[in-house]
């Protein structure tokens, strides 16, 4: 097979859950290139969905805090090479310490954070994980983290699998009915993923190549292009719908739009709501579990 090979194939079929024969077809046409040839199958009406998350091997866990007096919130992502550290006390009082840290200190990126006094100790990060790697003898590694500041509110689902944190700008901060609200809209981000806040946050080139496969789509279905172009400005419109959290339908009433329910829920309580922003982490989405020797790796790194 010039240009790929059968581990290619396996991927494709694997992130778009069509055949393959069609996903060997796709690359063919795609002179071997993976996200040619997802448009491929898309504009053929076979991929549903490209699953764009890489393939997730990576363990350990996400954790959440939010400062509520002090209008901040942390989001993190902490990994190790196996379920059961992940499940090990030292570490998740690793993690939360980690958390706190962030928190107070607000370090510019994970570099940054390495050189910081871990919470409430006189040793740096860096020394504290590189004592926790000898004690539990297994890798870990501070992966990535968001500080947001604001009325933030923060959702952890699966005991660390996946953690949301939301930034809200509202007068209704020290009400529980906001908090309320914020949980929800935390739990509507972990379990429908959304990209984007608003339609007018979707980069143009991304809607530009979305209608470009969708047109394609309807004309492969043999329509003409007047009728084409008007499916795809409806299609469009469920994109937005997919991809734009105030656009998704509520996932407790999915009459009513995520925008909508945090309106209502303002209006019920007296006061405004807005959403800022939001962070999304999936633990080890993106990571592949690496074959070589860790014990090698991890006396490279102590000494």
């Amino acid at each position: 097979m010039a240009g790929f090979t059968a581990k290619d194939v396996k991927e494709l079929r694997d992130r778009t859950g069509v055949g393959m024969m069609d996903c060997k077809k796709a690359l063919v046409a795609a002179d071997g290139d993976m996200e040619k040839a997802i448009e491929v199958l898309r504009e053929k009406g076979l991929a549903v969905a490209a699953k764009k998350a890489g393939r997730i091997a990576a363990e350990g866990m996400v954790t959440a805090i939010v400062d509520r007096e002090k209008k901040v919130g942390v989001l993190l992502e902490v990994n190790a090479e196996t379920d059961f550290v992940a499940k090990n006390e030292k570490f998740q009082n690793f993690v939360n310490g980690v958390a706190k840290t962030i928190l107070e200190q607000n370090p510019a990126d994970v570099d940054a954070l390495m050189n910081m006094n871990y919470d409430g100790t006189d040793a740096t990060v860096d020394a504290t994980l590189k004592d926790l790697i000898l004690v539990i003898g297994e890798n870990m590694k501070i992966r990535r983290f968001a500080r947001l500041e604001g009325d933030c509110v923060s959702y952890v689902h699966g005991g660390g699998k996946i953690g949301v944190l939301v930034q809200f700008d509202t007068d209704l901060a020290d009400t529980e009915g906001f908090v309320e609200c914020g949980k929800d809209v935390a739990m509507q981000i972990a379990a429908a993923a959304a990209q984007y806040m608003n339609k007018e946050d979707v980069p143009e080139d991304v809607v530009a190549k979305e209608k470009e496969i969708l047109t394609a789509q309807a004309m492969n279905e043999g329509k003409p292009q007047n009728i084409a172009e008007k499916m795809v400005m409806g299609r469009i419109n469920k994109f937005y719908k997919e991809v734009c959290l105030s656009e998704q339908p509520f996932i407790k009433d999915d009459k009513v739009s995520v925008g909508k329910y945090v309106e209502d829920c303002a209006k019920k309580l007296g006061g405004t709501i807005k959403m800022v922003s939001f962070v999304r982490f999936e633990k080890g989405e993106g990571l592949e579990k690496r074959e070589d020797n860790f014990a090698d790796e991890v006396a490279s790194m102590i000494g």
